[in-house]
């Protein structure tokens, strides 16, 4: 394993496969700011593909290079954020993204790879692909409310996914960074 991935894992409590969607941030970073946990971490906006995943101390070269293995038999799609979408009556904002099933089959992938990781430890079945804008847990409903206003204004998104980030961190602000990608089947290294 690499210096670099070795650094991005250094001083971690836990780990996440994530695709990243840089084109997100415009619209709805400031929101993130304020009422996403995830964006506090460091997260930038993203869908994710696997968490928990393995402890960062477990991350080694065959992990690694079953990780490479396994994503890279997955295509690269095109994917577009169309619309919001809310958990519970009222509870997190969140984008949909335009197709769902891509991101549903490369947690399928990963999870069938590394089986004692299921996502989000079992607690949700099929998860809902979704990039979370917000939870109330952190804000008020109002202020959530026009937050997914302004959001809608703004849409669509529109990323290319030809990689998955396997991205480390703690429970503390500003502590999680990317260790490394991997790249989706017809990406460019």
């Amino acid at each position: 394993m690499d210096d670099a991935v070795r650094a991005g894992l250094s001083g971690a409590a836990d780990t996440a496969l994530v695709v990243p969607v840089p084109e997100a941030e415009p619209v709805i970073g400031t929101h993130r700011r304020q009422f996403d946990v995830a964006a506090v971490w460091g997260l930038p906006p993203h869908v994710v593909v696997l968490y928990p995943f393995v402890s960062p101390g477990q991350v080694d070269d065959l992990v690694c290079r079953r990780l490479a293995e396994v994503l890279a038999g997955q295509p690269a799609f095109d994917c577009t954020f169309t619309e919001t979408a809310w958990f519970g009556q009222d509870e997190v904002l969140w984008l949909r993204p335009d197709p769902e099933e891509p991101f549903r089959l490369l947690t399928r992938a990963v999870h069938a790879t590394f089986p004692d990781h299921p996502p989000y430890r079992g607690a949700h079945g099929d998860p809902q692909p979704h990039l979370s804008i917000g939870t109330r847990r952190l804000g008020d409903l109002a202020g959530l409310r026009a937050a997914e206003e302004e959001v809608r204004r703004h849409l669509p998104v529109t990323t290319r996914v030809d990689r998955v980030a396997l991205m480390a961190g703690r429970r503390d602000p500003g502590s999680w960074r990317l260790a490394t990608t991997f790249p989706l089947g017809g990406a460019p290294d």
